[in-house]
């Protein structure tokens, strides 16, 4: 305990009496205990053993070491200083300062470090300091990142200094001990990635270096900035020498693919390499295949959260025994997983089930999948022919990109397979105009067509930190919202906490418009109908457009109107 008691005389004066009461000696000896024993650090294995929430734990620690604390409402209601303490200083040490008021205090998260509680004493000049828990100020300074870059105005020796702060900061969580520091920074950036469940690292050159950028929950968000053109250049070559791309050729595009070893298993990282007017961009697609199958195995349609008709609708059509149900939408919308959902449903070992898809995402047992490999000459439509003469029952493929492909597969599913696809289009009636591009025979077409299912991502609003608002009349009006007759709506807002990471948004729900066809919507297809007569006939039938899907989430409290505007067309 000598370490811990070294730490507790470095705390400041006692603050006024906190109602919590502070933990027992008796629990601070089995956290020092689990240090020795497992490494990490004290205060992780403490609020472990305290078993409380983030607030909690915060308030009886600052209780315990008699230090004042904020809550994360009171956090993100204050402006940082980053003129007293520099961003990247602050996401090493972690420790800040902030306006409060009037004042400039100091904010920190582990007072069980004796070295840096003083470099803190030294920054602080007699400011006060006020513990916070570290997911809130990780959140913090993740919110306010874009600010600083937009206000920071660097000598080019105040850029160098910056420059090794950030890469040191992204290396602590290296999966590398490289002692190069562009590989330290490329595998941090990688491992950070799969930590915060990304699908997708943005590396962007600009006029002054590197933008590292993440794709969580499908939005983008601006990680880290790292300034020097040369270090930008070099970290895009090292993306290509892992990707065995040529590092000497910057004038077009190039696409190639790797794998890391992470914890026992194997990332695959699909690349595209962009020229730009700054240099090159690069987009490293993330396909942890292993988690996905985790998730995988006992998904079922029910966890993707589909309205209660809408599933049993597709359950019905998972079960047909031959057709061709069609899933559309935006890149990352969900249209695999909802595919494997359902092969899920129906994969009891009495079908032969086969998938071809470009890559194979999703590791599933007793189903024969088959990765697309262009170079080889197996292309959708090739592997397609093949799988009809493998005795198939289910077919899955991948994407219907071309002509060809979309032929096979409409005659698979008129010879009695029953086919699970998808096509890019923007709801469910551009589907048809789709397959008519390709010159698909439209008796053909719609012969095959059981179902088409168009779906979106919507985030949800973070339940921690979720607040009631009203909307402006303008606002509700922009969003095709009659101000009348909202009444029944419980609008809301994420503030912003340590478990969503400031954004507001924990989770996705997905949304979907379904349409199954009968004899009269397949009539006016052959007939070449409008899609607005389409479109009314099938609303008729009950069909539930992707918007009135989305408003049925702000109404319940559990998305907001910035949410589905952004996803989902006004009507």
């Amino acid at each position: 305990m000598e370490n811990l008691s070294l730490v507790v005389a470095r705390v400041p004066a006692p603050a006024a009496e906190r109602p919590e009461a502070p933990f027992d000696s008796e629990l601070l000896r089995r956290a020092q205990a689990c240090r020795e024993a497992q490494g990490d650090r004290l205060i992780e294995h403490l609020q472990k053993l305290a078993g409380l929430d983030a607030a909690t734990f915060t308030r009886r620690l600052g209780a315990t070491l008699r230090y004042p604390t904020l809550d994360s409402e009171t956090l993100f209601s204050c402006s940082p200083a980053f003129d007293r303490v520099a961003l990247a200083q602050a996401l090493k040490r972690e420790f800040a300062m902030i306006h409060m008021g009037q004042a400039v205090v100091g904010i920190f998260a582990d007072p069980f470090e004796a070295a840096r509680l003083a470099w803190i004493d030294e920054c602080l000049h007699g400011a006060p300091l006020y513990l916070v828990h570290s997911d809130d100020l990780a959140a913090y300074l993740a919110r306010h990142e874009e600010s600083v870059h937009a206000i920071d105005t660097l000598t080019p020796q105040a850029s160098e200094s910056v420059d090794s702060e950030i890469v040191e900061t992204l290396s602590l969580a290296r999966i590398s001990e490289d002692s190069s520091v562009v590989v330290k920074l490329v595998n941090s950036t990688l491992y950070d990635a799969l930590k915060m469940q990304a699908s997708d690292i943005h590396l962007g050159m600009t006029g002054s270096g590197l933008v590292i950028k993440y794709r969580i929950d499908g939005v983008l968000s601006s990680i880290n900035r790292v300034q020097g053109l040369e270090i930008a250049e070099q970290v895009i070559s090292r993306v290509k020498v892992m990707a065995e791309l040529d590092i000497g050729e910057k004038r077009v595009p190039q696409d190639g693919r790797f794998k890391v070893g992470i914890s026992g298993r194997q990332i695959d990282f699909r690349i595209s390499i962009m020229p730009s007017i700054f240099g090159e961009d690069a987009v490293l697609r993330v396909l942890d295949k292993q988690d996905l199958a985790d998730q995988v195995q006992g998904v079922r349609l029910e966890a993707l959260g589909f309205e209660t008709a809408t599933l049993d609708k597709l359950r019905r059509l998972a079960a047909e025994p031959y057709g061709m149900v069609l899933v559309t939408g935006p890149t990352g919308s969900g249209k695999t997983t909802t595919l494997y959902a359902m092969i899920t449903e129906i994969n009891h070992g009495m079908d032969k089930i086969i998938t071809i898809e470009d890559p194979v995402e999703y590791l599933l047992p007793g189903v024969l999948q088959i990765p697309v490999n262009e170079k080889k000459g197996l292309t959708f439509a090739r592997g397609l022919r093949s799988i009809l003469r493998h005795d198939p029952d289910k077919i899955m493929v991948g994407e219907i990109r071309d002509p060809d492909t979309a032929q096979i597969a409409v005659q698979s599913a008129l010879t009695g397979h029953l086919v699970f696809t998808t096509i890019h289009a923007n709801n469910v009636f551009d589907v048809i105009g789709r397959f008519a591009q390709m010159e698909v025979d439209p008796y053909s077409f719609v012969s095959a067509l059981n179902a088409v299912l168009a779906q979106r991502l919507i985030r949800l609003v973070c339940p921690a930190c979720a607040v009631s608002i009203t909307p402006s009349r303008d606002e509700l009006l922009a969003s095709g919202l009659d101000p009348a007759a909202v009444k029944d709506y419980r609008f809301v807002h994420g503030g912003g906490c340590g478990r969503c990471r400031g954004t507001g948004y924990r989770g996705r729900t997905a949304i979907a418009e379904l349409l199954q066809l009968d004899d009269e919507i397949r009539q006016l297809i052959i007939e070449r109908q409008p899609i607005a007569r389409i479109k009314e006939l099938a609303c008729r039938r009950g069909l539930r457009l992707l918007r009135s899907s989305a408003l049925e989430l702000v109404r319940d409290g559990r998305s907001t109107l910035e949410e589905i505007n952004r996803v989902t067309f006004v009507a």
